[in-house]
């Protein structure tokens, strides 16, 4: 199986760790991003032979030009990871009708429509991917009711799937994060927030990472949601 990568999200964040992990085990990458010099900028960092692409993954066109590009340059995509994500927080009452869309067309359809993109290559050889969930698509929080819904969705398709592709070497992992520093959390009262948390802190983008790659590279998982969360589903 080929050793490239598709990251979404991969100009930053968990998206970001991802590829750095990813790169010093010897996969070459495609980093993707909406804005492209973030993008470049993350490709460069790492060194070596990876690419960057712009892509807005609402967008199917988008999307399934991208791939195209990727194998044109890259070869084969066996392993993808989804951590294209947005949040509006918000009472539902409060949540503008294009809020509730923007969430739901960047962290649900995004990752069905990469996942579609990336059937027609990993029918034919089996391949790996990666959805980034949330704690909160299993547990839900209070004014996050869209977002919530959104990573819990993503938590349906991702078995679905599983399922559907198992017969072809295709696995399809979800990791569901707690509070990580990111700049989704950036602005969250973290002194508060994280008494609440069993391991007393929040994450780190890296242990994340970790986990991701592990359900990447494990041959006999499939159809798992993975928390990483310092215990946080222990206490809601």
């Amino acid at each position: 199986m080929n050793k490239v990568c598709a990251i979404f999200g991969g100009s930053r964040g968990i998206g970001r760790a991802v590829a750095q992990l990813m790169a010093q085990k010897g996969y070459r990458l495609a980093i993707i991003s909406r804005n492209l010099e973030m993008a470049r900028a993350a490709a460069g960092d790492l060194g070596g032979n990876h690419l960057a692409f712009s892509c807005d993954v609402a967008k199917e066109h988008d999307v399934q030009n991208t791939f195209e590009e990727m194998e044109k340059h890259l070869g084969q995509v066996n392993f993808l990871v989804n951590a294209a994500g947005v949040n509006r927080d918000s009472l539902l009452v409060r949540t503008k009708t294009e809020d509730m869309i923007s969430q739901l067309n960047t962290n649900l359809l995004g990752s069905m429509l990469t996942c579609k993109a990336a059937m027609r290559t990993m029918i034919q050889q089996g391949g790996s991917i990666v959805n980034v969930g949330s704690i909160i698509g299993l547990k839900g929080n209070s004014g996050q009711s869209v977002y919530s819904a959104s990573k819990g969705g993503l938590v349906g398709f991702s078995r679905a799937l599983a399922k559907e592709v198992a017969r072809k070497k295709i696995r399809v992992n979800v990791v569901a994060p707690g509070f990580v520093h990111t700049d989704m959390t950036k602005d969250l009262k973290e002194e508060e927030l994280k008494k609440s948390i069993p391991l007393g802190r929040f994450g780190e983008t890296i242990e994340v990472a970790h986990a991701i790659v592990f359900l990447l590279e494990s041959p006999y998982i499939t159809g798992h949601v993975l928390v990483v969360d310092g215990g946080l589903q222990l206490t809601i």
